[in-house]
């Protein structure tokens, strides 16, 4: 089942795929390989807050995404956070990490002005992404 997105994730965001209990997006900011998993339910702010064995799958999944992520991206490192400062819906970062980054070492937040993909670079992150994550358990392309 779907549930609306925080303002800020509709506007920030692409949706790549849904997952049973989750739904995966892109982040419009073409510097980063930048993906962000939010789990699906009302009025959800934190991990603790989903009920077994939603937070296992969720978690499972999220393990699953980053080592996706790292293998296709070639990161260096990933970073995962679930910060909720200003989008208090819950969501998951999942970011491909590179020691010669726009942010490296540095988070990525807060750090030089977002890049938005053209059209045609977003379509071609959404195939590599989709095409990354098409063998995990219950992935349906969006």
């Amino acid at each position: 089942m779907d549930f609306p997105l925080h303002p800020l994730l509709q506007k920030d965001t692409v949706p790549v795929a849904r997952f049973p209990g989750a739904r995966l997006l892109l982040m419009d900011d073409s510097r980063f390989a930048w993906c962000i998993l939010v789990p699906d339910g009302h009025d959800l702010r934190e991990l603790h807050e989903l009920a077994q064995p939603h937070r296992s799958e969720i978690l499972e999944l999220t393990c699953s995404l980053a080592e996706c992520l790292q293998r296709a991206f070639g990161a260096d490192k990933m970073n995962l956070a679930a910060l909720g400062n200003l989008v208090p819906q819950l969501h998951i970062h999942i970011i491909a990490r590179y020691v010669d980054d726009a942010a490296w070492p540095a988070p990525v937040w807060g750090r030089g002005e977002a890049r938005a993909y053209t059209p045609a670079a977003r379509e071609a992150m959404l195939q590599r992404l989709r095409a990354c994550i098409a063998h995990l358990p219950g992935q349906d392309g969006s």
